[in-house]
C-alpha cells in the first residue's frame, strides 16, 4: 500500500508557493483538524525549535532521523511523485476533503520563504511504517516540554511549527489507514464471528442454517442433514471442568472435518450437537456409510493429559425432499431422529414420519424445562417404603413431577431423558436434594423418623463435588445423614468406577445410605459390588411384577434377596402390586417392599395424610 507524506524541499527563487494536495478520509476530516491542532501544539511546545538551520534540517535530531527515514523509504523504493495517481485506488482516502496550502494559510503562520515549498510524497507503507512511528514518539515527547519551553515570536518559530504540521499530517495520513485497515480487519473478523464458532472455528448454527437452504434450492439434488450429539460429553465436562471439555469439543470438531469429503461440511450447533450438511445424496444409504465414519472417528479414545476418555455420538439424519422441505424442518426432524437414536441407544437413525405425531410435544417440552427449573413448575411426589414383615412405614421415595400449565402432569419418564440430553440434569437433581430434605425436616419436626430416596444420575455419581453439595443440604436442613438415601444405578457405576467410587465413598463417610436401584437390569460386576460402600440392593420392579407367573422370575428375585444377605444389604422389591406378591418377598426374605400395592406416589401433602392413617393401612397388610 501508498501512503502520502510530507517532507520540506528547496526550490529556485521565484517559484510560485504551492504544496501538493493531501488527501484524507471525509470521514476523518474533523478528527484530522483536531489532530492538527494537537500537533501545533505539540510543535510550539518544542524546546528543540532554537533557529532557521535547525528547523531546516528537520527541526530536532529526532524529528530529522524520522522525516530522513521516511525520505530514504521513499528512495528506496523509487516512488516519489509530485502529485496522487488519480487512478490509483489504494490512496487513504476519497477527494471530497483536502489538505492544501494556500495564502490563508501563509498569512496564518507567515509560512516559507520564495526558495521554499512543501510537496507530499508517496512511498511504501512497510517501509514507511518505523518512521512514523518513531515520529509518532517524537511528537508526543514534545508535550512534556512545555514548562521549559522559551515561546519565540517571528517567522523561524512559526515556520518550524508549520513544518511540524506537515510532516505530522504525513504521520497522521498514515494513523488514519492503519485505522482504515484495523476497521476493515475488524469488520472481516466481525463477519467471521458472526457465522463461525469462537471455539472449534466451525460454521454455527446460522451459517448452517443458510447453508441447508442454498443446497435447497440449488441444482444438486437431495440434501441429507446429520445431527451428532456427544453422549457423555457433559459427564466430562461436570467432572473434569471446562477446560477438559472444551479441548475435547475441539478434538472431536477436527476429528469429524477430517471424515468428511469435499463439499460435506460439519458445524457446530452449541455445546456438545453438532450437524453435518451433506449435499447431493441419493437416499438413507448414502448418509448412513457418512455416519458409519463419523461413528468410527469419534469411537477412538481422546487423549486429554494422560486421561483416556470414550465419548460416544448419537446421530440423527433427516433427508431433502423426503423429509422436510425447508432448512427449519430438516433441522427439527434431524433432532428427533438424534433423539430417537439416544433414547433408544441405536447410535443411529433415520427420521421416519410415525414419529412425527409425538416428537413435537417432546421437542416442546425440550424447550420449556429450562424454565420449569426455574419457575415451580416441579413438583415431589413421595412413594412409600413399607417393611415387607411387618407393614410399618419405613420412609419414601422421593419422584420429581412436572406440573406443566398446558399439559398437566408429566411422568418423569418422559421428561427426565430430556433432561440429561439438554443439561440440565444437575439443576433438577440440586431442586430434588433441596426438596426431599426439606420436606424430610418437616417429618422429624412432626415426629417422624422416616428416610426419604433420592434418585442419582449418572451425570451426578461422578461428579467429585455432589458429595460437598449433599453435604451442604443436609447441613441446611439439619437432617441426620442416615435418613438420607441414595440411589444409582449399576450402569451408572460401571461408567467409570474408579471415580464412581470416590463419590459413593465419600456419601458413605458423610454418614449417607447408599442403594443400588433396578438391580439385575445393569451390567455390574459383583467384585465391584462386593467393595462399593452401599448398604441396599433394589430389586428392579421388572423381575418382581413377574414372580407369581414366572418361575424363572421368582429365582431371579430369590437369588438377590440371598445375595443380597449374604452381602451384608438390605434387600427392597418395588414394583409390587398385589398381595400375592407381597406375600411371596415376605416368604423369600425380602426386607422392604414398596408398590402401587402399598400406595401410588403421593404430593407431599397427601402422602402426610396417609402417614397420619398408617394404623389401619397396617392393619390391612399381611403379616
Amino acid at each position: 500500500m501508498w501512503l502520502m507524506v510530507v517532507a520540506a524541499l528547496a526550490v529556485p527563487v521565484g517559484s510560485a508557493v504551492a504544496i501538493t494536495r493531501l488527501q484524507v478520509n471525509a470521514a476523518h476530516h474533523g478528527e484530522l483538524r483536531v489532530l492538527l491542532a494537537q500537533v501545533e501544539n505539540a510543535a510550539w511546545q518544542q524546546s528543540a525549535l532554537r533557529s532557521r538551520a535547525m528547523m531546516a534540517k528537520g527541526l530536532t535530531p529526532d524529528v530529522a532521523r524520522a522525516r530522513d527515514e521516511a525520505d530514504a523509504s521513499a528512495e528506496a523504493i523509487g516512488s516519489r511523485f509530485q502529485q496522487r495517481d488519480p487512478g490509483d485506488t489504494r490512496a487513504i482516502a476519497v477527494q471530497e476533503a483536502f489538505l492544501t496550502y494556500d495564502d490563508a494559510v501563509d498569512r496564518e503562520f507567515g509560512l516559507l520563504e520564495q526558495d521554499e515549498l512543501l510537496q507530499a510524497e508517496r512511498v511504501d507503507e512497510y517501509q514507511a511504517e518505523p518512521a512514523f512511528r518513531a515520529l509518532l514518539s517524537v511528537l508526543g515527547d514534545a508535550s512534556r516540554h512545555y514548562e521549559k519551553l522559551a515561546l519565540r515570536s517571528g517567522r523561524q518559530a512559526r515556520t518550524g511549527t508549520v513544518l511540524i504540521l506537515m510532516l505530522a499530517a504525513g504521520l497522521i495520513g498514515w494513523l488514519v489507514w492503519q485505522a482504515h485497515r484495523i476497521r476493515t480487519g475488524a469488520l472481516s473478523r466481525a463477519t467471521h464471528q458472526a457465522s463461525h464458532d469462537a471455539l472449534t472455528g466451525l460454521p454455527n448454527r446460522v451459517a448452517l442454517h443458510e447453508a441447508i437452504s442454498a443446497e435447497i434450492a440449488g441444482p444438486g439434488g437431495g440434501v441429507g442433514l446429520v445431527l451428532i450429539d456427544l453422549d457423555r460429553f457433559k459427564e466430562v465436562n461436570d467432572a473434569l471442568g471446562h477446560h477438559y471439555g472444551d479441548r475435547l469439543l475441539v478434538q472431536a470438531a477436527q476429528r469429524m472435518r477430517d471424515t468428511l469429503r469435499v463439499g460435506e461440511t460439519v458445524a457446530r450447533l452449541g455445546g456438545d450437537e453438532f450437524a453435518v450438511l451433506l449435499p447431493g445424496v441419493s437416499g438413507p444409504e448414502d448418509v448412513a456409510a457418512v455416519a458409519a465414519r463419523l461413528q468410527d472417528a469419534l469411537q477412538t479414545p481422546f487423549e486429554l493429559d494422560g486421561l483416556s476418555l470414550t465419548v460416544a455420538g448419537s446421530l440423527g439424519a433427516a433427508l431433502y425432499p423426503q423429509h422436510g422441505a425447508t432448512a427449519d424442518e430438516l433441522l427439527q426432524r434431524a433432532d428427533i431422529a438424534m433423539y430417537t437414536a439416544k433414547t433408544r441407544r441405536t447410535g443411529f437413525a433415520v427420521f421416519d414420519h410415525g414419529q412425527d405425531s409425538a416428537d413435537p410435544r417432546k421437542l416442546s417440552l425440550a424447550g420449556e424445562l429450562r424454565r420449569a427449573v426455574g419457575q415451580d413448575q416441579l413438583v415431589l411426589h413421595y412413594q412409600p417404603k413399607v417393611d415387607a414383615r411387618t407393614g410399618t412405614v419405613l420412609g419414601a421415595e422421593a419422584l420429581v413431577r412436572w406440573q406443566h400449565p398446558e399439559h398437566g402432569l408429566v411422568p418423569p419418564g418422559e421428561f427426565i431423558p430430556l433432561a440429561e440430553h439438554t443439561g440440565l440434569i444437575t439443576p433438577l437433581t440440586r431442586f430434588v436434594l433441596d426438596a426431599a430434605l426439606g420436606r424430610c425436616r418437616s417429618w422429624l419436626n412432626a415426629g417422624h423418623q422416616l428416610t426419604v430416596a433420592v434418585n442419582v444420575s449418572t451425570t451426578r455419581l461422578l461428579d467429585l463435588e455432589f458429595p460437598a453439595e449433599v453435604a451442604d443440604r443436609l447441613r441446611h436442613w439439619r437432617v441426620p445423614p442416615h435418613l438420607l438415601t441414595i440411589e444409582i444405578t449399576e450402569t451408572a457405576i460401571m461408567t467409570d468406577p474408579e471415580r464412581a467410587m470416590r463419590v459413593v465413598t465419600e456419601l458413605h463417610d458423610l454418614g449417607v445410605q447408599l442403594s443400588i436401584d433396578d438391580f439385575g437390569t445393569g451390567y455390574s460386576s459383583l467384585a465391584y459390588l462386593k467393595t462399593l460402600p452401599v448398604q441396599e440392593l433394589k430389586i428392579d420392579r421388572s423381575f418382581v411384577g413377574g414372580m407369581t407367573t414366572s418361575d424363572r422370575d421368582a429365582v431371579i428375585v430369590r437369588s438377590t434377596v440371598e445375595l443380597g444377605r449374604n452381602l451384608g444389604l438390605r434387600v427392597i422389591a418395588e414394583g409390587v402390586e398385589d398381595v400375592a406378591t407381597w406375600q411371596q418377598l415376605d416368604a423369600a426374605g425380602c426386607d422392604a417392599i414398596q408398590g402401587y400395592y402399598v400406595s401410588r406416589p403421593l404430593p407431599a401433602d397427601v402422602f402426610d395424610e396417609w402417614l397420619a392413617s398408617r394404623e389401619t393401612v397396617a392393619s390391612a397388610l399381611p403379616l
